[in-house]
């Protein structure tokens, strides 16, 4: 067996792909009927992060392979949005306390 074809096994079947496309499809739908929810309003922005992460999750781990390479190339996608996630937490609460205390 050639190295091509170990490899090409590790990878899911195009049915797979088409799964995950509509799973993030699902998902999307889910956010937008989540904007169009009133009484959401308190919890919308979390919600919306929380899908956001789990759809660059799908996307990175399936439609970028990530899931089948290095675990360092998972490692720094991770760390990537770990950090932004921190940076974006802590100007939230520096505006926060500017503007709306």
């Amino acid at each position: 067996m050639s190295h091509a074809n170990e490899h090409d096994s590790s990878h899911p079947s195009p049915s797979r792909y088409v799964a995950i496309a509509g799973i993030l499809a699902v998902i999307t739908a889910i956010e937008v009927w989540i904007v169009y929810q009133d009484y959401l309003n308190d919890v919308m922005i979390p919600l919306l992060i929380l899908l956001s992460i789990g759809k660059f999750a799908l996307v990175v781990m399936y439609f970028m392979h990530l899931k089948f390479d290095s675990k360092l190339f998972s490692i720094l996608f991770v760390g990537g949005l770990l950090l932004t996630i921190g940076v974006l937490t802590a100007l939230f609460a520096l505006f926060s306390r500017v503007y709306f205390a």
